[in-house]
């Protein structure tokens, strides 16, 4: 655990990053007194595929048909 001061950290925060990798965490301090901790972020779990429910999602022709006037008329306020 390395503890800095905000000023520091400020100055030289790049430097304090890349040591964060070997440090595990950076406590922020603001005259001498803990106020925050810095942690890497875990790695992510690996990639998602793109297209996993393309055959399961099936998406009914309705749903491109233009929605009635009544409904639109709602949606724009027009309707009552």
């Amino acid at each position: 655990m390395l503890m800095v001061n905000i000023h520091d950290a400020k100055a030289h925060l790049s430097e304090y990053l890349k040591r964060l990798e070997h440090e595990g965490e950076i406590v922020l301090c603001k005259r001498n007194q803990p106020v925050a901790v810095i942690r890497p972020l875990p790695a992510p779990r690996g990639s998602r595929a793109v297209g996993l429910e393309r055959e399961r999602l099936k998406v009914p022709q309705a749903f491109f048909e233009p929605l009635p006037d009544e409904l639109i008329e709602l949606y724009e306020g027009r309707g009552s």
